[in-house]
């Protein structure tokens, strides 16, 4: 059966705070999108068009109309959130773009850079790189006066990664999308390994196609980036939580671009609890659901980790009888690893939060708890 955001869920996506927004107050990530929008620009000599748009799209135009076939597991609602079967919270920022394109003018002539910054919504893992509402920025160049072309796309890349990381060694790799041509992948090497930055490629022509537009005459160059990523390698932070920290050591520097400055770290605490589970749970799914179990809490876990998932029909019969498993369930073993940024947690608390997850997340008839 279907499952929908329920009322108050959808409010509270809705009201995260967007560090790419100057509205929701200055941060780090501003100054590094505005870096490279003038980057792109000086090189282009092209118009911006920065666009703004609300996270409430509908699935066509997050899927459908970019490609997206109708077996593509993204679309699962295990892995995107949807309000109903028609109205979702953005998956990526991309589906601004069949919108856009619609509202052009067929005989308009046109060469501008499109920028679409914001929060987009995933079921993800918890982990230091890794949150359920990431932002990201996608980047069209659309013209109806110039063919673009491969060429154009290399000179994209070189500006985008001069002005996120300056001097960095980059390298594309083929990669594949339903929205883009000659896709590619854009790997930035950061302390001997090669870290991914962007997605890119050449408009598909059935964009155009579905929004009207002759592709013989329109032509563009596509990328999305994840901005959390990007500012995490540009000033070298290490934990993804320090972006929205309202210490005030670190939001001091979450205003700029200068390199991170460690604070005091605290030490970590672990628990490792073994529970019943759906046989289809992944590491998605159950960083979505810690998240919505613990609420706030849950920026107190540095990672959620999937240790092993182990299916009823594999497990010895003593750990069937102990724990009461039936088929289409499955053992897991969850590592949590709890570590505050501002303030030291105790055993007592680390339990507490143990319990709350094993309570929201266990599906067999007998628990143990340890918090008392």
């Amino acid at each position: 059966m279907p499952t929908y955001l329920s009322p108050s869920e959808l409010h509270a996506a809705l009201t995260i705070r967007n560090l790419s927004h100057p509205d929701d107050g200055p941060h780090a990530m501003q100054p590094l999108l505005r870096g490279v929008m003038d980057s792109l620009l000086s090189n282009w000599g092209v118009p911006e068009r920065m666009v703004r748009h609300s996270p409430l799209v509908s699935v066509a135009d997050n899927y459908d109309r970019l490609g997206f076939n109708e077996s593509d597991v993204t679309r699962d609602q295990k892995y995107s959130r949807y309000v109903s079967p028609t109205v979702m919270l953005r998956s990526h920022t991309s589906a601004s773009i069949p919108s856009l394109l619609r509202a052009l003018d067929t005989d308009a002539s046109l060469d501008e850079l499109w920028a679409i910054p914001g929060l987009v919504y995933r079921r993800d893992a918890i982990d230091r790189t890794h949150v359920g509402t990431p932002h990201q920025v996608d980047l069209w160049r659309i013209s109806s006066r110039k063919v673009l072309d491969a060429g154009n796309l290399q000179e994209m890349i070189a500006s985008l990664v001069h002005a996120v990381i300056p001097g960095a060694q980059w390298r594309a790799v083929p990669a594949v999308h339903p929205y883009t041509i000659e896709g590619l992948q854009v790997d930035v090497l950061m302390d001997r390994e090669w870290l991914e930055l962007a997605e890119c490629g050449l408009m598909a022509p059935h964009l155009f196609s579905e929004a009207g537009l002759d592709p013989a005459t329109w032509s563009g160059l596509a990328l999305g980036m994840g901005l959390d990523r990007a500012l995490m390698l540009r000033k070298g932070i290490p934990d993804i939580r320090l972006l929205r920290s309202t210490d005030a050591r670190i939001q001091r520097q979450m205003l700029d671009l200068t390199r991170w400055r460690p604070v005091s770290q605290m030490p970590s605490i672990r628990r490792d609890i073994s529970i019943v589970v759906p046989a289809d749970m992944d590491a998605e799914v159950l960083g979505d659901r810690v998240r919505s179990a613990l609420g706030e809490q849950a920026e107190d876990l540095e990672s959620v980790e999937l240790l092993a998932l182990t299916p009823y029909r594999k497990l010895p019969a003593a750990a069937q009888e102990r724990l009461r498993i039936i088929e289409g369930q499955a053992n897991a073993l969850i590592r949590l690893v709890l570590r505050p940024l501002a303030r030291t947690m105790t055993d007592p608390q680390a339990n507490q939060i143990r319990d709350d997850v094993y309570l929201a997340l266990h599906e067999g008839p007998v628990q143990e708890l340890i918090a008392g």
